[in-house]
């Protein structure tokens, strides 16, 4: 085993743990009460996960519940970090997830090349799902952060001719792109700086290193893939309207009423 999960390892966990709570505090990042509460909640899911895997590898329709509770649950997170509450439109997170996650994987499977049994599919289209949450909350953040900071030059595009689309994508299609950043530097610096977890997991399951270079290489472009259409997807949504702000009320800051471009 990697790590023997014993008193000390607890220990170390939690030493950790509180160690990242106290510099978010001490740097003013965030709350640390939330730090602590991913830390503990991961604990529980993971333990909570790893008995349901076990049990769902047994049966198809359960293994289809179950990565259907996977992109739920991706689709409530993107959705509530794109847009807080009361935002509208949060729910449309969904469609970057499923546009970007839903053919690799029916390809994957119907070329045979990943098995329809829960020990395969399920790390596999985690690991794609997982991917393009992180895409469709970066891309979707950051555009809907740079409509804000540059309405102007989006009323600008507007008085020229340019339809609300356009005018939003020409603001925010730079930003947007910014979420793809993650993946490409993971990709060009894979075995130089990183081994990432693919790689080490089946070394450690005893596969021989050509054959766990070549399911990380793979693992790879399908998340190069994933990322780039749920950034796409995500970047047209936000042109679109489709995932917007809340607008701020009248009287509170001065151009920020009903006639913001973001939220319209």
């Amino acid at each position: 085993m990697l790590l023997d999960v014993n008193v000390t390892f607890g220990a170390v966990l939690a030493v950790l743990l509180a160690l990242a709570a106290g510099v978010v505090a001490l740097a003013h990042l965030g709350r640390a009460r939330d730090t602590l509460f991913a830390g503990a909640r991961a604990a529980v899911q993971l333990v909570a996960v790893s008995l349901v895997i076990g049990w769902v590898v047994r049966s198809v329709p359960l293994l289809l519940c179950f990565l259907l509770l996977m992109y739920a649950v991706a689709v409530r997170t993107a959705g509530r970090r794109v847009v807080p509450a009361p935002g509208r439109g949060w729910w449309w997170a969904g469609v970057p997830i499923a546009a970007a996650v839903g053919p690799v994987v029916l390809a994957l499977v119907v070329t045979g090349l990943v098995p329809v049994r829960g020990i395969t599919l399920v790390p596999v289209t985690g690991i794609l799902v997982g991917g393009a949450l992180t895409a469709t909350v970066l891309a979707g953040r950051r555009a809907l952060d740079e409509l804000e900071t540059r309405r102007g030059e989006v009323e600008a595009g507007l008085a020229i001719g340019l339809v609300d689309r356009e005018a939003r994508l020409e603001v925010a299609r730079k930003a947007a792109a910014d979420a793809l950043l993650p993946g490409m530097d993971q990709t060009r610096t894979v075995g130089l700086v990183t081994l990432p977890g693919a790689f080490v997991g089946m070394l450690l399951g005893g596969a021989s290193p050509l054959h766990a270079g070549t399911v990380q290489l793979f693992v790879l472009i399908a998340l190069l893939a994933v990322q780039a259409v749920a950034a796409a997807t995500t970047l047209e949504l936000v042109a679109r309207g489709r995932i917007a702000r809340p607008r701020l009320g009248a009287g509170e800051e001065e151009g920020k009423g009903e006639g913001s471009v973001v939220g319209r």
